[in-house]
């Protein structure tokens, strides 16, 4: 009987789904692993091709990704968009997720503001980004931010020192981990444009494993 693969995940999950994106889509649609469910919209799940060749995992999904199902359409997803199209990353052709499904907020008056998602309700959601990469399978992970990162590479991990650096995840699949664009746009100058160019250039460092790999 052939041995199921492992995701290339450093943080264990006991149980990953199985099915087409399609399938598992609808299974996390009506997850209730957590509580986070209940508040929010919809479940938010990955989007793009189903053999990208790259993964973009995000944080959790914000306010205008709640609404519209879909992720990085808010404003961190348009900077990032717009830095994947000048480092040559075209998006349509890139799987874009996040660590967790669905958008975390406190209600204040009529906005709601992010929340960080906690460890359990992070826990909760491991197993369909699990699922989401041994389905699509990318030979590059691109992590963005300390809880993605973490998630790939493991609680010791720290962005500040080791973003932009590659490591093998497995035996096909390398990764790195950059800063999230939420971060970025949360930041005042001059900082927000140094690390705005930090993004970038990891970004050109991914068009170029791409290209190496052609």
């Amino acid at each position: 009987m052939p041995r199921t693969p492992s995701p290339p995940l450093a943080k264990p999950v006991a149980e990953v789904p199985s099915g087409s994106l399609k399938q598992l889509r609808t299974l996390a649609g009506a997850c209730r692993r957590c509580d986070l469910w209940k508040p929010a919209t919809q479940t938010v799940f990955g989007a793009g091709p189903a053999r990208a060749r790259l993964m973009i995992i995000g944080e959790q999904p914000g306010d205008q990704e709640d609404l519209a199902g879909e992720p990085f359409v808010g404003p961190a997803g348009k900077l990032l968009r717009g830095l994947m199209e000048t480092a040559d990353l075209d998006p349509s052709a890139v799987w874009l997720t996040n660590t967790v499904k669905h958008f975390k907020f406190t209600p204040r008056g009529k906005r709601r503001l992010h929340q960080r998602a906690n460890a359990g309700e992070q826990a909760a959601c491991r197993p369909w980004l699990a699922a989401e990469l041994l389905r699509v399978r990318p030979r590059i992970v691109l992590a963005l931010g300390a809880m993605a990162a973490q998630t790939v590479f493991g609680n010791g991990f720290r962005l500040t020192a080791e973003r932009g650096q590659w490591r093998d995840l497995d035996d096909r699949t390398r990764a790195m981990a950059s800063w999230h664009p939420s971060a970025i746009l949360r930041m005042r100058e001059p900082e927000r444009t140094a690390t705005r160019a930090l993004l970038l250039a990891d970004l050109r460092a991914v068009r170029a494993q791409l290209d190496a790999g052609d």
